[in-house]
């Protein structure tokens, strides 16, 4: 399998997801699009996997290759192209398929957060395996609403769309499985991100929750293994 990953910011990279995709021998071929790399025809991927980063899936001014992303996402998902977007990957697939995306209401949820799955989302094959509550890390300040005939899988207090599949083999999910230690530290160190992280929860809860996210990152790494592992098994069948 081939498969292109797009990445919005160095730092948020497939992260834990990368080593199943080894195991699998995947071939993973990352486009850092923030630093101008330029998008590849998506004809010549198997799957495509779009990462998170600090902008709004509605931030074209700002980042113009953002509407070539999204004109990229809705016609690898219109041919059926196994996708799998990540916090703004899972609002850019939303963006791409006509669907708003904006500012949560009530602020951004951040923190070590349970999921739970809908009744559609515990008979799901990208779910089978993974316990519930799921223990996942929240750090995103937008939502976004259901594309149409879009199938919930996901749910949180916070934010209602935390997962949903889209057409025959289009993922999205809200929250980060993939996170590793040395990701926590570096998202920290990213201005926009210690800046967000301020207003949401105050410098000294912002610290503490850097701190326990570093600690427990690998908790969630086997939940990151066993989705990412259904969705590639759900692209090849």
């Amino acid at each position: 399998m081939r498969l292109l990953v797009l990445q919005h910011i160095s730092c948020e990279h497939p992260g834990a997801f990368s080593e199943v995709i080894a195991e699998r021998g995947v071939d993973a071929v990352p486009v850092e699009l923030d630093q101008g790399e330029p998008l590849p025809d998506w004809r010549d991927f198997d799957a495509v996997l779009a990462m998170g980063g600090p902008m709004g899936a509605y931030d074209d001014a700002d980042h113009p290759w953002l509407t070539a992303e999204k004109e990229l996402v809705r016609d690898a998902v219109a041919d059926g192209r196994p996708f799998l977007g990540v916090c703004l990957g899972v609002q850019l697939l939303a963006s791409a398929l006509g669907s708003e995306v904006g500012p949560l209401e009530g602020g951004a949820e951040v923190g070590l957060l349970p999921v739970e799955l809908t009744a559609a989302g515990r008979e799901h094959p990208l779910f089978a395996g993974i316990p519930e509550p799921l223990l996942t890390l929240q750090w995103h300040g937008d939502t976004f609403a259901l594309p149409e005939g879009a199938k919930l899988l996901a749910s949180s207090p916070a934010a209602h769309h935390q997962a949903f599949q889209a057409g025959r083999a289009a993922y999205g999910v809200q929250f980060h499985l993939e996170v590793t230690p040395e990701m926590v530290r570096e998202w920290g160190e990213v201005p926009a991100y210690r800046d967000a992280l301020a207003s949401t929860l105050g410098k000294e809860r912002g610290a503490q929750f850097l701190a326990e996210a570093e600690r427990r990152a690998t908790e969630l790494h086997p939940a990151a293994h066993r989705l990412l592992a259904n969705w590639l098994d759900l692209g090849t069948t």
